[in-house]
């Protein structure tokens, strides 16, 4: 009983990245949340955590640890939630962060129709063109664009979408279509914020890369239509449809970037976590191949 007390400690001091939040959410004292973790570290004979002045931070065995331990516990969590019939009615507070325009365009949409579908949820969303710490946010899943670096998160992949250079169909008559990147240097360049490290874009197709270098005069965070800009195909999609861009230089890009949900595998909303993630999957894997096929 004693471990398995010091690993549901351990894991709330992980997950809250201080011991006094830990303390609190395990219904301890500071102290002993602080001795619980101090016997486990003896007992197992490493160090699982470092603690500086402004957060608590898991060392690389601390890591291997906390996803072993979630586990654990979230099986556990799961038996008894089984037992009781809780996992038909899952509840409480789901926490969701995407990328802005991804999110609002398509995540939204899933949120009301998953709250329809369950009165006893509630949902806060946090929508943000960065990566944000699910810990430190205190967040239970996030939709996530691009390669995922090793973590301990658990990602489920419901898609891809591509880069895709554009241009409206009035600036491509008036000054012609670039047919390389190099070409490029002739136009006037939008710079898209938070997309590309200007001056440079990478380009890459069959297996070869090719870099534009270029001297963009305006940066915007918001399509134009003055000159070439770069987008992902889910920011444009709809522009591309009705006729209001043009994709230009497709030869040149055939890169996937995936699409995954990630959340945290055994953590205490794993229950309703899972619910939704399932459920998410489902209705933007749809969207995601109509993305693709652009």
């Amino acid at each position: 009983m004693d471990r398995f007390r010091e690993l549901s400690v351990f894991v709330a001091v992980a997950e809250e990245g201080a011991f006094n939040r830990a303390a609190r959410r395990q219904n301890l004292t500071p102290p002993v949340v602080t001795r619980l973790v101090t016997a486990l570290e003896a007992r197992i004979g490493v160090r699982l955590l470092t603690r500086t002045t402004r957060r608590v931070a898991l060392t690389e065995a601390g890591a291997r640890l906390f996803h072993d331990a979630t586990g654990v516990l979230g099986e556990l969590e799961e038996i008894e939630a089984n037992a009781a019939g809780a996992h038909q009615t899952p509840r409480g507070l789901l926490r969701v962060t995407a990328p802005v325009q991804f999110g609002q365009l398509y995540v939204l949409p899933i949120l009301r129709e998953f709250l329809d579908v369950h009165p006893d949820i509630s949902i806060s969303t946090l929508f943000v063109d960065r990566v944000v710490d699910l810990i430190d946010e205190g967040l239970d899943v996030a939709l996530r664009i691009g390669d995922l670096p090793d973590s301990t998160l658990t990602a489920t992949r419901i898609g891809f979408v591509r880069r895709v250079t554009v241009a409206s169909p009035g600036y491509v008559a008036a000054n012609g279509l670039p047919e390389t990147p190099k070409e490029l240097a002739a136009h006037n360049i939008i710079q898209p914020v938070g997309l590309e490290q200007a001056p440079h874009w990478p380009f890459a197709a069959g297996g070869k890369t090719s870099v534009a270098r270029l001297s963009p005069r305006l940066s915007v965070n918001t399509i134009a239509g003055w000159g070439v800009t770069r987008a992902l195909s889910y920011q444009v999609a709809d522009a591309i449809t009705d006729g209001r861009l043009v994709e230009i230089l497709r030869g040149w890009e055939d890169r996937e970037l995936p699409i995954h949900l990630v959340h945290h595998e055994g953590r205490l909303s794993a229950a309703k976590t899972r619910m939704f993630i399932d459920f998410a999957a489902r209705c933007l894997r749809a969207e995601a191949d109509r993305l693709a096929a652009l």
